[in-house]
């Protein structure tokens, strides 16, 4: 369906943040009419603890970390959403990647 829109919300640290934007772009994500690489972020605090066998990014498996990280947000039309999600997957720097996707009425 092409015409229905998404929300795509993913956390993501702050070195990582042009790397995952440029690879949902080039996907086709972020167009709003006649504009395009289009979203909007904002600092935040990420949590976690990896369990055992995990690799953590950052901090170490087993420990609560706590970490800086942008919340960022963009649109998606409803034919893109699947390669979309697979370039912020292929380009995210984390083992486990916190995203959301939202149907927009």
């Amino acid at each position: 369906m092409t015409r229905r829109r998404h929300k795509l919300v993913w956390f993501v640290p702050e070195d990582a943040l042009d790397a995952t934007r440029d690879a949902v772009f080039a996907a086709g994500a972020g167009v709003i009419g006649d504009y395009e690489r289009c979203s909007w972020y904002t600092a935040g605090i990420g949590t976690f603890q990896g369990r055992e066998g995990t690799e953590p990014t950052i901090g170490e498996a087993g420990r609560e970390e706590r970490t800086p990280e942008l919340r960022v947000e963009t649109v998606v039309r409803g034919d893109r959403v699947e390669a979309v999600v697979a370039a912020l997957l292929a380009t995210h720097p984390y083992e486990e990647v916190a995203y959301d996707l939202y149907p927009l009425a």
